[in-house]
């Protein structure tokens, strides 16, 4: 007994020897928030954050939503990290089920017959159970026990696992969020460029009615003979042109179209959608608050900030492995040769205690790799959580300046267009009089269909730089 005390308190003292040896690095699970700046610039001291407004109230057109609401219900994508949602919700009740007793209840028989020569056939033959009665042969044994096993979590390793799987449960959860973020604006980029497509070919159509009249006042002038054949080819030439145009935009509108469909998990089909000049559609009103409130809105980051923890929990477990596991493991039951005797109590009862103490001793090199590798995960989450959140303090930066020169660059646009369109009139006034020449007329029609179509493409640029600065922001969960 004195042997078997000193071998438990030799593998006790070797196993805090080790833990002493491989101390978790100080400050490695520390969240390092004070590098965040107070506030984007100088000149944004906005209180107020547009990423606590629902999307159903953020985007105005009842298209727009009714899209972004099938996606949130059928898109693939969503529909699989549900999944993983899921499991993890599972991973959950498994390592709770760790720690807590198990419980075996069974029943079971066997036949033995043995030789009549042999130890325990002499044994048999020379004993009796009673008066008169010898071991039957072949010998049965019948039983029904219940056994139970339960490994004291006397270092909480057990429930240290628990904890970590409910923090990547939680983690997945707002993985989920943050492809709501995405998927919500994926949808409504792709939306406001389909309206863009619409428009630009509108525009196309307009601009090729114009060229149609010019080119027949081109015909005109050369019966006349106030201009020669090669005006009347130039301006064939540039409608020919314009009216090829029309057939790439019907692509690029069919691949948009379906790029909306695959978000909403649904087959080609035509997408309602706003049928006005999307300079027509208002801005949203934006306000970026502080970049603390990054910590809160930001799925990704929240997710970033779980996984750290769980983490940090689980270099508490990889390092409980060098202590002692205490396991208790009983029995009761009943057990007879006969059937007729095995509800006979408490001559049948059978019924046992243990109880253990292990530590290792040889193989801990794969518990010490186990421990290390558990703390390089853990820093591993510290610069994923920090670059997470630099990442979310950038995005939000360069969207605010981005609508900020978007809506610069819209206003003089919009004045370069009206100058363009009012000198497609002058420039035609001119030709007619013999005042202008042909390639004046051409190349200003030219530049009016090139500066409309940037014009709208600005306008979208500006609507999806709101809908990201939305995301960026943490808006759309």
């Amino acid at each position: 007994m004195k042997k078997n005390h000193r071998k438990i308190i030799l593998a006790v003292g070797l196993a805090f020897i080790e833990i002493w040896g491989c101390k978790t690095p100080e400050g490695a699970a520390d969240i390092r928030r004070n590098n965040l700046p107070e506030k984007y610039a100088e000149n944004i001291q906005d209180t107020l954050n547009t990423a606590n407004v629902d999307w159903e109230n953020y985007f105005n057109d009842p298209y727009l939503i009714a899209l972004i609401d099938t996606a949130l219900l059928n898109n693939q994508e969503l529909n699989i990290l549900a999944q993983e949602i899921a499991v993890s919700n599972n991973e959950i009740k498994a390592r709770k089920g760790e720690y807590l007793p198990f419980l075996n209840i069974g029943a079971g028989g066997e036949l033995d017959k043995v030789g009549k020569y042999t130890r325990y056939g002499v044994l048999e033959k020379s004993h009796e159970i009673d008066s008169g009665e010898e071991f039957p042969e072949p010998f049965s044994d019948l039983f029904l026990t219940a056994n139970a096993s339960w490994e004291i979590d006397i270092w909480k390793k057990l429930r240290n696992a628990k904890k970590s799987a409910v923090l990547n449960y939680l983690a997945s959860i707002e993985g989920k969020n943050f492809m709501k973020t995405k998927l919500v604006a994926e949808v409504a980029n792709s939306y406001y460029e389909l309206v863009a497509l619409d428009n630009q070919l509108k525009n196309i159509q307009q601009n090729i009615q114009i060229q149609q009249k010019a080119l027949s006042m081109v015909k005109l002038q050369k019966q006349s003979a106030q201009v020669n054949e090669l005006a009347v080819k130039k301006f064939e030439a540039e409608l020919f042109k314009n009216k090829s145009k029309q057939f790439l935009i019907h692509q690029q509108i069919t691949e948009t179209e379906n790029r909306i469909n695959y978000l909403l998990g649904r087959y080609p089909k035509p997408i309602e959608r706003f049928s006005k000049p999307i300079d027509s559609i208002g801005s949203h009103e934006l306000t970026t608050g502080i970049p603390a409130q990054l910590l809160e809105n930001r799925p990704d980051v929240r997710k970033a900030a779980l996984e750290l923890k769980a983490a940090k929990i689980d270099v508490k477990v990889a390092r409980a492995n060098f202590y002692p596991s205490l396991g208790i493991n009983a029995t009761f039951g009943l057990n007879a040769f006969n059937a007729e005797h095995i509800l006979q109590t408490p001559e049948s009862m059978i019924y046992s205690l243990a109880g253990d103490l292990v530590s290792p001793l040889i193989n801990r090199a794969a518990i010490k790799s186990a421990y290390r590798s558990a703390n390089a995960k853990q820093i591993q989450a510290i610069y994923n959580y920090e670059q997470t959140l630099l990442n979310a303090f950038v995005e939000v930066y360069n969207q605010w300046s981005n609508i900020e020169n978007l809506q610069n660059s819209y206003s003089l646009q919009a004045k370069q267009v009206e100058k363009l369109t009012e000198s497609i009139v002058i420039s035609s006034d001119l030709f007619k009089s013999a005042r202008a020449d042909y390639m004046e007329v051409l190349m200003t029609q030219r530049d009016a269909l090139e500066a409309k179509n940037e014009l709208i493409e600005t306008k979208k640029n500006q609507l999806n730089a709101e809908v990201n600065m939305y995301q960026a922001l943490g808006g759309g969960w």
